[in-house]
């Protein structure tokens, strides 16, 4: 993608529309959202995230194949385990500016 300052002042490309659309509808999962939630404040392996979120390893797992595949989420191999985290700064301000607007809006939904 573009520049933030570029894309402001610019339409956004047919391709650029395209991949922000589908990074959008991964993160439109509520079980995606959750993941990113513990990983927001720490590093975690699918056994870790399993036992807070209270889902399966392998529904954990296909989950977060999808957002490394999208640059959502890396994993850090250490030994025997993988321990996920978001891919850089801009997935976090993505979910706090979210996170942000979800505070602001009315409560009666």
């Amino acid at each position: 993608m573009t520049d933030s300052a570029e894309s402001a002042s610019a339409p956004l490309s047919a391709g650029d529309a395209e991949r922000l659309a589908e990074i959008m509808r991964a993160l439109a999962s509520p079980v995606r959202l959750r993941i990113l939630s513990v990983l927001r404040i720490r590093p975690s392996t699918v056994t870790d995230l399993g036992a807070q979120l209270g889902i399966g390893q392998t529904t954990l797992s296909n989950h977060l194949r999808l957002l490394r595949n999208l640059s959502v989420v890396r994993g850090d191999r250490d030994g025997r385990h993988i321990h996920y985290v978001l891919f850089d700064d801009h997935v976090a301000d993505l979910f706090d500016e979210a996170m942000g607007h979800l505070r602001h809006l009315p409560s009666n939904r």
